[in-house]
């Protein structure tokens, strides 16, 4: 009994053997230790995994666990062999049982602490490779404000005499879906969404940025001709000419868009059909049917079809639906539209409780499809911020007509491309972002 006692928490045993020195040698660390634990992870179940996929904190609760395992082990066996044999029958012995219950409870040990530690090892696995060290994005230095007046020279910085505007809590990051997969031979960012909040202001703009924007001033000077979902994938095979590297995108965006582009995360597309069939598929409301006859699956056959209204979507259906983009009456836009839709669909399913079971599986996929050079800490503090915003305070627009405007392709080589309208994207930075805009100000905000 002391044994079994010992077993549920270390140091019970030994207290009812009267051993209190004992029972709080074992008992306090053990208790120190889960409260800590515990203290981390009280909360919202996305706030517990956000906090579980740090490192460092991923890292402590495995060999917590390891050590506690050892902890409980000692107090099972001081209580067993400290604590007197109550008289038994003769058969079976008493010492024979009591060797048999501590070897069961041993096992119990070892078996409970080995699963927790595989849950807390996966844990920290993908935390590893998800928040990647790369450049500090906050060290970018400020660059100059591309004019919104139609007339001036692309690119040419306007000097505004405004007064400094206050510290801003502003906080914004660019989320990128990588198109690739073995049987695709290229890897652009078709998904480019910058989320900006204000946790002082309880708001968040989505932005989304169409893939077809081409022909814009570059941030370092000149402008570059290609399409924007070419550009990250530019800056990774040409570091000598674009020396930000992995950061070259946001820059690039936060160039455009007026606003610092403090961090950075991509999803890659595949890994993200995987994902969403490991939490059992998405429910999403499909406003208006899909017909898109000439969408490839990279399997040797074409076409998508989905009627308007509610529709669960597995992993292959959902990655169509944020694919597709060329059936009648859709655009990069309305896919734009779609891609914010089933991003908050997602969330949802990723705090099912249900999901618990396949948790080391869908961790090992995450870290092969998710990116980011959030901090770990950072990330656990921006979770909670977004628990806090009301959804009627989200603003989503993506920069297509009246933003950018789509010029005849016999001035553009025959090549579909869309041209921003520097001016109207200025007035938007403004209205969203007010002084936390670099366009803000009489001269730099003209309306639309």
């Amino acid at each position: 009994m002391a044994a079994f006692l010992s077993f549920l928490f270390p140091g019970l045993g030994q207290l009812a053997a009267g051993r209190r020195r004992a029972a709080a040698v074992f008992a306090v660390p053990t208790l120190l230790i889960l409260l800590y634990i515990a203290a981390r992870l009280v909360g919202r179940l996305d706030v517990a995994a956000i906090t579980m996929l740090d490192p460092a904190f991923a890292a402590f609760v495995f060999f917590a666990v390891v050590a506690l395992a050892g902890w409980r082990a000692i107090a099972v066996v001081d209580a067993w062999r400290q604590s007197p044999v109550p008289p038994a029958p003769p058969a079976p012995p008493p010492a024979r049982r009591a060797q048999g219950v501590l070897a069961g409870l041993l096992i119990a040990i070892l078996l409970s602490h080995g699963l927790v530690g595989y849950y807390a090892w996966a844990f920290y696995d993908a935390g590893s490779t998800i928040f990647g060290v790369g450049p500090d994005p906050t060290a970018s230095p400020m660059v100059p404000t591309p004019s919104p007046d139609p007339q001036a020279t692309p690119g040419e910085p306007t000097a505004t005499p405004v007064a400094t505007p206050p510290p801003s809590d502003r906080i914004s990051i660019l989320l990128t879906g990588v198109d690739s997969s073995p049987n695709r031979t290229t890897a652009n960012t078709d998904t480019m969404l910058v989320i900006s909040a204000s946790p002082s202001k309880g708001t968040v703009a989505m932005i989304s940025v169409p893939r077809d924007i081409a022909q814009f001033p570059f941030y370092l000077g000149g402008t570059y001709n290609d399409k924007l979902n070419s550009l990250q994938a530019a800056a990774r095979n040409n570091p000598k000419k674009y020396p930000d590297g992995p950061l070259t995108l946001a820059k690039q965006l936060e160039f455009l868009l007026g606003i610092p582009i403090q961090y950075t995360a991509s999803v890659n597309l595949a890994g993200f059909e995987r994902m969403i069939d490991l939490v059992g598929g998405v429910d999403v409301q499909v406003e208006r049917s899909i017909t898109d006859p000439t969408y490839d699956w990279f399997d040797g056959t074409y076409g998508f079809f989905l009627k308007a209204g509610k529709r669960h979507l597995d992993g292959r259906t959902a990655l169509a639906y944020v694919r597709s983009r060329m059936g009648a009456g859709d655009n990069d836009f309305t896919r734009a539209a779609r891609q914010q839709q089933l991003l908050v669909a997602v969330k949802g399913k990723l705090t099912d409780p249900g999901v618990l079971a396949k948790l080391p599986e869908l961790l090992k996929v995450a870290s092969r499809t998710v990116t980011t050079n959030v901090p770990p800490e950072k990330a656990r503090e921006y979770l909670q911020l977004a628990g806090t915003i009301d959804e009627s305070n989200i603003s989503r627009f993506v920069l297509g007509p009246p933003y950018a405007v789509h010029p005849p392709t016999n001035t553009t080589g025959g090549i579909y491309i869309l041209r921003l309208d520097l001016a109207k994207v200025a007035a938007l930075s403004v209205e969203l972002f007010g002084s936390d805009s670099r366009y803000f100000g009489p001269v730099a905000s003209p309306s639309p």
